[in-house]
């Protein structure tokens, strides 16, 4: 009987310090995609800076490849 009450609370430990992991790198997944998002954010604020009148803009004024980023600079 003792031997299956302690394999009972070592797999509890085992599954709690596993959960514990787990959680750490969502926090560090999450993190990461909040920079990658800012980064994007920030690029794409940069490029939309550059696009009104008499900004000598080389981007794309019609058509489907070149109208949000300039691809080909």
């Amino acid at each position: 009987m003792d031997a299956s009450v302690n394999t009972a609370v070592s797999a509890s430990l085992g599954m709690s310090q596993a959960q514990t992991a787990q959680q750490a790198q969502m926090q560090i997944l999450r993190e990461a995609l909040d920079m990658q998002k800012q980064q994007v954010t920030a690029l794409m604020e940069s490029s939309m800076a550059g696009t009104g009148a008499g900004s000598g803009s080389n981007l794309a004024s019609e058509g489907h490849l070149g109208t949000q980023i300039n691809t080909y600079a």
